[in-house]
Formats: structure tokens, sequence, C-alpha cells
């Protein structure tokens, strides 16, 4: 589909990535404020992010559920006003409570994106929603190319203020999106015989089963970039600002090259393109393992996000096109669940592998991502 073709709607949904990658101050800097202003240690801020992977995970199964039952947009509205609320109050919370309410905040911020992507599918027809997922892909690196950068200095500046203007971002997209956002919903026909429900419709499709235990294990790896890789850069001696100019770096790449690699590539089967992206992204993150200057991490980012830009939006579109049209939101919700399973496990497996064998950590993870690719090659054979 081209670009001009797009509906409203997607430019919309893009729009509001934007802002929120922007401004998404939290999730890139809260293992550092766990670790620091809270005092508490590295493995136990890595339990603590693989309790808010797990919300992240239930809210990804859940939300499609709710959106398919209530509408995607009432869901997202709903969840960003009270996730909001939620994020803001955590500098006033003792450790406990905190502990308590990230992953709270976490569940609603889950539920709001499957509805997001949700609305975004819906929107164009199937076959055509590679272009769609780039755009949103293009709109939220955009909003992470200044992020970190600006994050950066707000953590500087005040640990405290993370949580509050990020909160305050959530409403201020909340407002527009009900404003902006048509009152009726994509409509979705629904045949009047008896059909499978999402778990019996997946199991159906051996190849996309086989294709989810790969993306489990490539987001294991790629999760390392928001969990141990800002403490491996922190204890070589590098400065924060290296940290946030690097996730910058990725999302710049994304944003100036994701849409033209999509639009070359959507006519390709799926399957060889997933399963380069997963080996480069195993490549990438081995070199983060060499000794740490701006050269060797900006090169090992740069590996990395050419793999990402090969299989994410190629793996999600390949996912949303294999689901029946009354299980969208589900099938959203399930491929986001095993696409963000990384921050369930990424934190305890990485910071755990870190304190025990920092060396290790590195050719670990980027055997891992081999491991994923070949799990994608036996879905596409599986798909006959």
């Amino acid at each position: 589909m081209d670009l001009r073709e797009l509906p409203r709607v997607v430019w919309v949904l893009a729009a509001s990535r934007f802002v929120g990658s922007a401004t998404a101050f939290v999730f890139l800097f809260l293992t550092l404020y766990l670790t620091g202003p809270r005092d508490l240690s590295a493995p136990t801020a890595g339990v603590i992010s693989g309790v808010i992977g797990v919300a992240l995970l239930v809210g990804n199964f859940t939300g499609g559920r709710w959106g398919d039952r209530f509408g995607h947009r009432r869901v997202l509205l709903i969840a960003s006003s009270v996730g909001a609320v939620v994020l803001m109050s955590v500098p006033w919370l003792p450790v406990w409570l905190m502990a308590a309410a990230l992953p709270v905040a976490a569940y609603l911020s889950a539920t709001g994106g499957v509805s997001t992507g949700a609305l975004t599918a819906l929107a164009v027809p199937r076959g055509s929603r590679r272009t769609a997922v780039a755009i949103n892909r293009a709109a939220s690196n955009a909003g992470f190319v200044i992020g970190p950068l600006l994050g950066a200095l707000v953590f500087t500046w005040s640990c405290d203020a993370l949580f509050i203007l990020d909160g305050l971002a959530v409403l201020a997209i909340r407002v527009a999106l009900s404003r902006a956002l048509p009152k009726e919903e994509p409509a979705v026909e629904v045949e009047e015989v008896p059909h499978p429900g999402m778990w019996g419709s997946v199991r159906a499709d051996r190849s996309l089963v086989v294709l989810l235990v790969g993306v489990v294990l490539v987001d294991i790896v790629y999760r390392q970039l928001y969990t141990t890789l800002p403490l491996h850069l922190r204890d070589s001696g590098a400065p924060i600002g290296l940290y946030a100019t690097v996730i910058a770096v990725g999302s710049g790449l994304i944003l100036l090259l994701e849409i033209p690699a999509t639009q070359q590539l959507r006519h390709r089967s799926a399957y060889p393109v997933i399963a380069i992206g997963y080996a480069l992204v195993g490549v990438g993150t081995v070199m983060f393992g060499l000794p740490v200057t701006v050269v060797t991490v900006v090169i090992a980012m740069t590996v990395l996000t050419a793999g990402e830009i090969l299989y994410k939006t190629t793996a999600t579109a390949h996912f949303l096109d294999a689901a029946p049209d009354h299980l969208v939101g589900q099938y959203q919700g399930l491929y986001s669940g095993a696409s963000t399973s990384g921050m369930m496990l990424a934190g305890p497996i990485g910071t755990t592998l870190y304190a025990a064998a920092p060396g290790l950590l590195w050719p670990a993870m980027g055997a891992t991502a081999v491991v994923a690719a070949g799990f994608v090659l036996a879905s596409a054979t599986a798909a006959g």
C-alpha cells in the first residue's frame, strides 16, 4: 500500500506513538533509578523489572480480549487515564508499594498498546499491513531519537521528574486521541457459523506456534538494551550520555531506513527476512562485549538495529495477517506478549548472568538469537 493511501487513523495513532516514545523516560532509565536513588542491588532491580515484564505480558495477552469485546478506542482511553495517574504516584511510594504500582502501570500501558496496534491493523486491509506497522514504528523511533537525550537531562536534574513528566505526557496523548479517533471503530464481519477462539485458531496453525518460540527467545536478547547494557556501560566508566546516544542512534537509523526497507521487501516471504534479522541482532549483541568505546558501542548498535529493521515490522505484520478479523485484537496481544516477553525474562536472566560472569553475557545472548533464527526457519518449514 502506498503511503498516500493510508487512512487518517493510522497517522493519528502514529503521532501518538511519537509523543509517547519521546517521553517514555521511565522505561529507559528504570534500572538506573532502582539501583541509584532507590539504592537497590542489581539482582533486586532485575527482579522488579521481571515483575513489570510479567505485568506487560499479562496486559498484552488480555488487552486484546478487552478491546475486541468492549471496543479498542474505549479501552485505550481508559487504560491511558488510569495508568498515567499510577505512574505519577511512584516517587512518593515506599519501595514495597512502588514495586506493586509499577506493574499496574505496565499492565495498563500494555493494554492500551494492544488496542493501538489493533486499531492500526483494522484500518488497512490484510496483506497491506507491513506499511502501516512500519509507519507506527517509524513514529515511535522518531520519538526515541530525542527521548533518551531528554530523559538523560531530566534524570540528571530530578529522578522523580521522570515519572511526573512521563505520566503527564500519557494524559496529554489520551486527551488528543479522545478527540481525534473516530467514535465508530472499523466494522468487523463475523461469520454466523461457529468459529474457533483465539487459542484454537493459533493451535491450528503450527507454523505460528513455532514462530512464537523464536519471538520469545530473540526478545530476551533484544531487551538487554534496556536492562544490562546501561549497567555494562556504567561499570565500564562510560557516562550516561553514551547510553542515551546509543539508543538515539538506533532509533534514528530505524526512522531513516525502516520504511524504505519495508517498501522494498514487502513482497518477499516473511520467514527469511525475519531469520536474517534475528541473526544480525545476535551479532550486534556479541559486539557489545568488545572493549567499551564510542566507536565499538555505536557499531554494535548499528548491526543490532539492522536486524531490528528487518524483523520487527515483518514479523508483526505476518502475525496480524494470519488473524481472523474478529480476533485481530487478541492476535495483536498474543504477538505483543511474545515480542515483549523479554521484559519479564531479560531482567532476571541478564542481571543474574551479568553479576556472575559479565564476560559471558554477550556471547550467550548472541547464541540465543541464532537459536531464535533457527525457530523461524523451522516455522517456514511447518508452513509448507
